[in-house]
């Protein structure tokens, strides 16, 4: 009796336990897929930082409110670089051998990704890039794809558009200065200035790099300002642009044309900061509110980050950084949804042979994970009034250069006149 007793309690233990992981095997199945990455969230580079979080965020809200990836939830894991470049292999380590995240994309721009590299290529991973000047050129790695749209020749392209409108001003130019921030993403994109100079005819009268800890950039204007350059390009990091930017208005440097590849005058509180000291300057723009720039979703994503960029204290537009941060993890939720896997080996080739529609224009991938489309876009501010947020929301205040298809308007030319 006993015995019989003690079997039949057994039996229901038995079924009890069968029936506990039957119920736990479709919250396994449900567990989220997890991405990992690291974002400067404080330092130098946090003013785009954490305006591609809020970016991405928005991404991962809109992902799962269609059910996630695969039927599962998704979930970001990730944390500060600190805008410290030294940082970036112990995140990633971490995040691949203790966190265990499924996927992973690259930090923010050229110098913080560089150093996460060797470690994702460690593992196998895929890893898409945000902002990321010619980075697999040393690393040849066939899992990396950049949603930067410059093409198979990133570095020629950046200025590529630069170049070509102000070769074809009239008196045209004949000299060109040429100064980077001692860094990476700097030092590569003066590279391509030099090749596409050459290539207009433009003689390098001037050719320097400074140090990234540079604050007074008075003497570095005054000592282009003594070659009398017909044009000034600078690659520049945001406290360098602005730095650069005060300085040829305070010496009162006046070139026949101003600006290059300065990183800080697409972010909006910059904008402001600087005001009409913008006017005149010719840069490069990630995205604007025109015709030809309206992909699909970038206004309904734009208008979730601009409802919460003011309680975040991020860029209250957003058009510099947001649209490309969620275009790079976009990719990757796209890939995983197509190929039907996590499988980082069938994602790769997903990537490589199939063309991408995201909220920053379509996608197709050289071998070296560059973009197949080069739409690296060239602007002018002009006729800036005062320091309001409103204007930097009008198309009339900023030109598009080049490239063709995109193009709004004609350079003003010379600088001077566009600052009288």
């Amino acid at each position: 009796m006993h015995r019989s007793i003690r079997l039949c309690r057994l039996a229901f233990c038995g079924l009890a336990v069968l029936w506990l992981l039957a119920l736990a095997a479709p919250a396994r199945a449900a567990d989220p897929i997890r991405i990992g990455f690291s974002m400067s969230l404080t330092g130098g580079f946090a003013v785009s930082g954490k305006q591609a979080l809020v970016a991405m965020k928005i991404w991962e809200s809109d992902i799962n409110e269609k059910g996630g990836l695969l039927g599962r939830p998704v979930a970001l894991v990730y944390y500060d670089d600190q805008s410290n470049p030294a940082s970036v292999p112990g995140i990633y380590t971490k995040l691949l051998d203790v966190d265990k995240v499924d996927l992973v994309v690259g930090p923010y721009g050229t110098v913080m990704t560089a150093p996460a590299m060797p470690v994702v290529m460690a593992h196998n991973m895929v890893i898409t890039s945000l902002v990321a000047l010619n980075i697999n050129e040393q690393f040849h790695y066939p899992r990396y794809f950049s949603v930067s749209p410059l093409g198979p020749d990133p570095v020629v392209a950046f200025s590529r558009g630069f170049f070509r409108v102000v070769a074809a001003q009239e008196p045209k130019p004949r000299t060109v200065a040429i100064i980077a921030a001692d860094q990476e993403f700097a030092k590569n994109n003066a590279e391509g200035a030099r090749k596409n100079a050459e290539a207009n005819g433009l003689k390098i009268v001037y050719d320097k790099t400074y140090p990234p800890s540079t604050t007074d950039f008075s003497p570095v204007i005054r000592a282009v300002q003594a070659t009398d350059a017909d044009i000034f390009y600078a690659a520049s990091y945001p406290p360098d642009s602005v730095g650069l930017v005060r300085a040829a208005r305070e010496i009162g440097y006046t070139p026949k044309v101003f600006g290059g590849a300065m990183v800080g005058l697409q972010i909006t509180n910059i904008q402001m900061q600087l005001g009409p000291m913008l006017n005149g300057v010719v840069s490069f723009a990630a995205w604007l509110p025109v015709k030809t720039m309206m992909f699909p979703g970038v206004m309904e994503m734009l208008k979730k980050y601009q409802a919460q960029a003011k309680g975040e204290g991020v860029d209250p537009l957003g058009y510099f950084l947001a649209p490309g941060a969620y275009a790079y993890i976009q990719l990757l939720g796209l890939a995983v949804e197509g190929a039907g896997t996590l499988d980082q080996a069938k994602l790769a080739e997903y990537l490589r042979t199939h063309r991408f529609s995201t909220v920053y224009g379509e996608y197709a991938f050289e071998p070296g994970g560059e973009s197949k489309d080069s739409r690296q876009v060239q602007v002018q501010y002009h006729d800036i009034v005062g320091n309001d947020m409103a204007q930097f929301n009008d198309p009339g205040k900023v030109t598009i250069l080049d490239p063709p298809d995109y193009k709004t308007g004609g350079l003003i030319y010379p600088y001077a006149n566009a600052i009288k």
